[in-house]
């Protein structure tokens, strides 16, 4: 069974949520199956992960809402402030800086 939220995933959920809302504005629910899929399903992310990220990146100022009626509903729209994108690009760059290190870990060879 697969561990829903082992302890590697710190700043996971804020450094997807700021790639996915660079590319265009996304609700909630749709950030959540849009993870599932550009993960090919490795990262599933659920709501109650989800929303607080959201608002505490709002909170912040990296990102902004705005509601809109769709098909007789109202939902909350998240997009990328200039706040966020330089969020995005320093957690981009030490997710980057990390996973070199684990790949040359992983690729060293085993001390006996």
């Amino acid at each position: 069974m697969a561990q829903t939220n082992p302890p590697f995933m710190s700043g996971v959920p804020e450094l997807l949520l700021l790639r996915l809302l660079e590319q265009k504005e996304m609700y909630g629910y749709e950030l959540v199956r849009s993870i599932r899929k550009v993960t090919g399903e490795a990262i599933s992310l659920g709501e109650g992960v989800i929303y607080p990220a959201l608002h505490g990146l709002e909170r912040n100022g990296a990102l902004k809402s705005r509601r809109k009626a769709v098909a007789g509903r109202t939902r909350v729209y998240y997009g990328l402030t200039a706040k966020g994108r330089k969020r995005l690009a320093k957690l981009a760059d030490d997710w980057r800086r990390v996973q070199g290190g684990i790949e040359s870990a992983l690729g060293a060879p085993a001390h006996a």
